[in-house]
């Protein structure tokens, strides 16, 4: 199996060279690139092959939301970002714009390796745990409308009963376990649901799905 290269985006050097030490050691990763800024960032990735973008959020020029956005929209890597603070207000901005979870920058290396080769493989990185907490974060000081003419929110009504009940109990942070355990079904049954809500609405993970959901209105706020 060939390694997962990945492009570090931070505009501290400190932090760049700490991240390429203890990743470059590691099997199957691979440091393919760093960038000092969003849009430095771009530049890089256009001319290499890369499949994960630890993306720092505050930078200055063009910031890891904007970059991060633009990665998306060019189906490019998937993005992990990387924040100071577990809560940072701008985690909520990059997860709508097209990132597939985030990390804080003092994540032991087991959990940062898990993290890397899950998004590598489809996978979101935002916990249950740390879904919960986003969702009472940001409900409160910023209930964030959704504008009028928002197609993903009326993509919703595409979905059947139990996609729509099974989308709210990701959206509450639960896990594939737990939510076959609250519908009494099995979890493969509803890694199906996950799956075909997934494409209905045109999401890439569970992550979008959370956002969407909250966005929405699906959410209680």
């Amino acid at each position: 199996m060939s390694a997962v290269r990945v492009v570090l985006v931070d505009d501290q050097e400190l932090v760049r060279s700490g991240l390429r030490m203890v990743l470059d050691g590691q099997p199957g990763i691979e440091v393919v690139g760093e960038a000092g800024d969003g849009r430095a960032a771009l530049e890089l990735l256009a001319r290499l092959d890369c499949d994960v973008v630890l993306m720092d959020v505050r930078m200055p020029g063009m910031n890891g939301v904007e970059a991060t956005r633009e990665i998306t929209r060019q189906d490019g890597p998937r993005v992990l970002v990387l924040t100071t603070f577990d809560l940072d207000e701008h985690v909520y901005d990059a997860l709508q714009a097209g990132a597939s979870g985030f990390l804080v920058k003092d994540t032991p290396l087991p959990e940062l390796l898990a993290a890397i080769r899950h998004v590598h493989a489809g996978d979101a990185v935002v916990s249950p745990s740390t879904t919960r907490r986003l969702l009472q974060h940001f409900a409160g000081p910023d209930p964030r409308p959704v504008p009028p003419r928002d197609p993903s929110g009326r993509r919703l009504a595409d979905l059947t009963a139990r996609e729509h009940e099974v989308l709210l109990l990701v959206a509450e942070g639960l896990s594939n376990a737990e939510i076959a355990e609250r519908l009494s079904v099995e979890e493969v049954t509803v890694k199906t649901h996950v799956g075909r809500i997934l494409a209905k609405l045109g999401l890439r993970d569970r992550t979008q799905a959370v956002v969407l959901a909250f966005r929405s209105g699906l959410v209680g706020r």
